[in-house]
């Protein structure tokens, strides 16, 4: 990253205000993209005070890039569209592009990303020697990846980031005569598909990692509806929670005899950044 003047006017990717040229912004080379000031230091002036970075170097370009995956994919994806209108429209192909609403699959790729990256910065700032966290994994012999990996004393924490709307529930159904079910809802509609995810990715990494370390799964939603007090939950044995609250549960993973340095290196080699 790199704060510099633009020389062409843009857009933050965080908030989407619009940067005139000549102003003064950070422009991120991983990603070909510009943030503005305030954007740019949101993620850490929200941390509390006991959680900002303590000045070691955990968190490196090793780490991964938060979203890098899932920006890449949003940019393929935005240029194929601009390059259809270009072709049906002809030399009026730009305006067309000007004038034209990003197709929805492809914004929902932007949205994400914008998830991953929030949720990743506040992780970074929380980087210490009883701390480390990967982001954008490959799990290996796949194309999926994993969002973030953050290692702890306690264990190793699979972190899915979803940016939705609507307010995370669990639903239980059935009991006594039937057998008790639970649903994940976000804004009323069934998501319980995420889970199933989550899960999926924590016997990846338990596969590959051992059972000598406890694997924990976690889907944070970032900017859902979440109620001023409580909300946060776990279903299926996955914590369901925001930033904040995740911020919060990891910085009191202290008890634990987990090498966190020696774990690091060992799931940085077997997920490799995506």
């Amino acid at each position: 990253m790199k704060q510099m003047r633009l020389r062409y006017a843009g857009t933050c990717r965080l908030c989407g205000a619009s940067l005139p040229a000549g102003t003064v912004a950070i422009y991120e080379s991983e990603t070909k993209t510009v943030r503005c000031l305030e954007c740019a230091t949101e993620a850490t002036d929200s941390v509390p005070p006991d959680l900002e970075p303590s000045g070691d170097e955990s968190v490196s370009v090793e780490s991964g890039v938060a979203g890098s995956s899932a920006r890449r994919e949003y940019e393929r994806r935005k240029a194929k569209d601009e390059e259809k209108l270009r072709e049906k429209w002809g030399r009026f192909g730009g305006l067309a592009v000007a004038l034209s609403d990003e197709r929805q699959p492809t914004k929902a790729w932007d949205r994400g990303a914008i998830g991953e990256e929030r949720l990743g910065a506040r992780l970074n700032a929380m980087g210490s020697a009883d701390l480390a966290v990967l982001h954008d994994r490959r799990i290996p012999g796949s194309k999926a990846n994993i969002d973030h990996i953050a290692i702890t004393p306690g264990g190793i924490w699979v972190i899915d980031a979803k940016r939705y709307k609507g307010r995370p529930e669990l639903k239980t159904e059935g009991g006594i005569l039937r057998p008790r079910v639970e649903k994940l809802l976000v804004g009323r509609r069934d998501y319980s598909k995420l889970v199933d995810g989550v899960l999926k990715q924590v016997d990846v990494v338990r596969d590959l990692v051992g059972d000598d370390v406890p694997i924990i799964g976690a889907l944070c939603f970032v900017e859902a509806d979440w109620p001023l007090i409580g909300g946060a939950f776990s279903t299926r044995g996955v914590h369901v929670l925001w930033p904040k609250r995740l911020a919060k549960v990891l910085s009191e993973q202290q008890a634990g005899d987990v090498d966190v340095a020696q774990v690091r290196e060992s799931v940085a080699a077997r997920f490799r950044p995506a």
